[in-house]
């Protein structure tokens, strides 16, 4: 695993299956606060919100998913104009 010392770690849980507890080898506090953030942005939203975004991603030719991530990552929601960064986002898509 890579050490959380390292430039551009993020901090989250590690992402391999191991036989020891979900946190692995690191703080167990840390584990437990990404899962509490996980929860808050992807689970509990309100409905109308949910249904708003999905609204807007299928406009713009994207996911839920991308488009949610977009929000949470760079603080904006995207709009049409914003081709550059709808392409970029696609063609993410397709290399994974």
């Amino acid at each position: 695993m890579d050490s959380p010392n390292l430039r551009g770690h993020n901090r989250g849980p590690p992402l391999e299956d191991d036989a020891g507890p979900p946190w692995g080898d690191d703080d167990p506090y840390v584990y437990v606060c990404w899962k509490q953030a996980w929860t808050r942005a992807w689970k509990n939203i309100p409905r109308d919100i949910v249904l708003f975004r999905l609204q807007r991603a299928e406009i713009l030719g994207l996911t839920y998913e991308e488009y949610t991530l977009e929000i949470l990552e760079r603080g904006r929601h995207l709009q049409a104009t914003d081709t550059e960064r709808i392409k970029a986002i696609k063609r993410a898509r397709n290399r994974l």
